[in-house]
């Protein structure tokens, strides 16, 4: 039986709607950010930040200096957005075009990380997502950064997730026309890392040797 969050139903292309987590998570799992949007004072605010999920949560970091993270810790309610897309869809109007995407939408607040293990773990958890096996090769976090760095962890309880694929839907009157239509792939893909002035002498680690060479 499949395990789904709490169901909010979208007021735009509900039958693209998805509450299964099997699917939800895959998208946060290959997302690297998101953008994380709240009202204070009657004014809208959007930022976009890294983050990543373990479990049922996400985690994002941030100085707790950081007006954005300061308002969010008051436990405001927001919403957090991710999408990954695939592929532009090129149809034979102009109306007609679409993407193929991948997306989830979460309604959530966040909750302080205090312990300091509890940070320790999601910097780790972090930093393993942005750079695959880099935590043990990196110097180690200090005290002063833990103290100075805030976590905050947000449940995804109330998370959707809509997708959109194939190729485009054109109006039945249209498909005969003699006009291409069809889809248009994207693709992101980290390339080969480029060294900075300090490390033009230092080898590439093993865990970035790999990078750009597929």
């Amino acid at each position: 039986m499949k395990k789904t969050t709490n169901q909010l139903i979208p007021s735009r292309a509900a039958k693209r709607a998805n509450f299964d987590v099997e699917t939800i998570y895959p998208i946060l799992d290959e997302a690297l950010f998101c953008t994380i949007s709240y009202a204070m004072n009657n004014k809208p605010y959007s930022i976009p930040t890294s983050f990543v999920r373990y479990g049922d949560k996400i985690y994002i970091h941030g100085s707790v200096g950081s007006h954005f993270i300061r308002e969010l810790d008051k436990g405001i309610p927001v919403c957090i957005t991710v999408m990954l897309t695939d592929a532009l869809v090129v149809a034979k109007s102009a109306l007609s075009h679409s993407v193929n995407y991948r997306s989830v939408v979460i309604f959530a607040t966040g909750e302080k990380v205090e312990d300091e293990k509890g940070k320790l773990e999601s910097f780790e958890w972090l930093m393993d997502k942005i750079v695959p096996g880099s935590w043990n090769y990196l110097r180690p976090i200090t005290e002063s950064e833990i103290r100075r760095t805030a976590v905050l962890a947000f449940n995804l309880a109330e998370a959707s997730a809509k997708i959109r694929e194939g190729m485009p839907n054109d109006e039945a009157e249209d498909k005969l026309l003699p006009i291409w239509s069809g889809i248009i792939p994207l693709q992101t893909s980290r390339l080969q890392p480029i060294a900075d002035e300090m490390s033009q002498q230092i080898p590439l680690p093993d865990h970035l040797s790999h990078i750009g060479n597929s």
